[in-house]
């Protein structure tokens, strides 16, 4: 026999050799090969995630906004007679009511005037009843013949020229006291003043060229301009008649603590961005909304229907598509894309995806991959940690 041969015999003689040997080892209860127990240690465990039922609720939808805040009634104030600024009665940026006085202007040559045009007035009337006794006393000698035509026709006209001249007093001295009113420049509504422009010892003038003194914005009501869509304003505002709710939130703000209602639609719809304004009215009791503030706004209006509700931190990002992980029976993983919609008392609206009583990963969606086994750690929707939330 060649040497070959001898070395292929002697190899396959070994090999027996070991299979009989563990075989044996196997047969009396021995301990297996190190190679064994490496493949057995190689099986990775199934990966540990939180899941929840996801939730099916009666909501009604909103549809969110920005905006910006408005007063209601906003007054430049202005003075309507000349003179010089002898009193500033705020302070700037104070509340002040309806009535209360903001600037005087030095009343004294209104006060004059007052004065002058009384006194005219008190001489026409003086006339007015002589000419009318003169005119009554001719009326009497005219029946008797004693006075001619003439005379008689002279003392009549001079009557009434008196009472005209009456007339003509009162109205200047009713102008007159109007003016030593405008020297004492009030509130003409209830709202928050500006600083003071002008401030004591200057000199303004009334007229088209009046310089501006202050501003003032009422606070209460306030109102929320924002631009809705068209299929809003279709399906919320056009027969809603003033009383589509409204919340609104502020920048920093996380939810819509105010509620209001729509109080105007504007008569007409921007064809080339699509919308159409909106204003609505909030309640400012204390003051806190101003005027020019960022406002996020949220319009309802539509019937409560049934929605299917998840966490945040349940939706994936897969491109431009957003998707969950749902779990069946088996713990199994599968891949499930979904169609959002808005976000609702903390959760978001799942419109089209999942349905009712499934399971989906909500904790660990990162190391959960499709067709795994998983170990299901079941919580509530609710309890999901904020910490696991993706940021916004």
């Amino acid at each position: 026999m060649s040497t070959s041969r001898k070395h292929l015999s002697v190899a396959l003689s070994a090999l027996v050799v070991v299979g009989l040997g563990a075989g044996l080892a196997v047969h009396h209860g021995y301990s297996v090969s190190p190679v064994s127990s490496a493949v057995a240690a190689n099986v990775a465990p199934a990966t540990e995630v939180d899941v929840a039922l996801v939730v099916s609720r009666s909501i009604s939808q909103w549809q969110s906004y920005s905006g910006r805040l408005e007063a209601v009634d906003k007054v430049d104030v202005r003075p309507l007679v000349s003179g010089t600024i002898v009193a500033v009665h705020f302070k700037d940026g104070a509340l002040v009511k309806k009535g209360d006085q903001l600037f005087t202007i030095d009343p004294r040559p209104y006060q004059a005037e007052v004065d002058r045009a009384a006194g005219q007035l008190a001489a026409a009337e003086s006339r007015a009843g002589y000419t009318a006794t003169d005119a009554s006393r001719a009326a009497r000698l005219i029946e008797a013949n004693a006075v001619s035509k003439r005379d008689f026709d002279e003392k009549q006209n001079a009557s009434r020229e008196a009472v005209a001249q009456v007339k003509t007093a009162k109205a200047a001295l009713e102008v007159a006291r109007i003016n030593l009113a405008y020297t004492a420049i009030t509130a003409p509504v209830s709202g928050r003043v500006s600083r003071a422009e002008l401030t004591v010892g200057n000199s303004v003038s009334a007229g088209a060229n009046a310089p501006l003194l202050t501003t003032l914005v009422s606070l209460s009501p306030i109102y929320a301009s924002f631009d809705v869509d068209e299929q809003t304003y279709l399906n919320n505002l056009s027969a809603a008649n003033g009383q589509t709710p409204v919340t609104l939130g502020l920048a920093n703000e996380s939810g819509y603590s105010r509620a209001g209602v729509v109080d105007s639609v504007d008569n007409h719809l921007d064809s080339s961005s699509g919308t159409i304004r909106v204003r609505a009215r909030f309640d400012n009791p204390q003051g806190a909304l101003l005027p020019g503030l960022y406002a996020r706004l949220k319009v309802g209006g539509d019937q409560p229907h049934a929605a299917i509700l998840v966490d945040d931190s349940a939706i994936g990002t897969d491109q431009a598509k957003k998707y969950v992980l749902v779990v069946d029976g088996e713990d199994r993983v599968h891949y499930r894309e979904v169609t959002l919609g808005n976000l609702h008392e903390g959760l978001r609206v799942v419109t089209n995806g999942l349905q009712a009583g499934e399971r989906i990963v909500v904790n660990g969606i990162q190391r959960a991959r499709p067709n795994d086994s998983v170990r299901a750690n079941s919580i509530d929707m609710a309890d999901v940690s904020p910490v696991a939330k993706p940021a916004a």
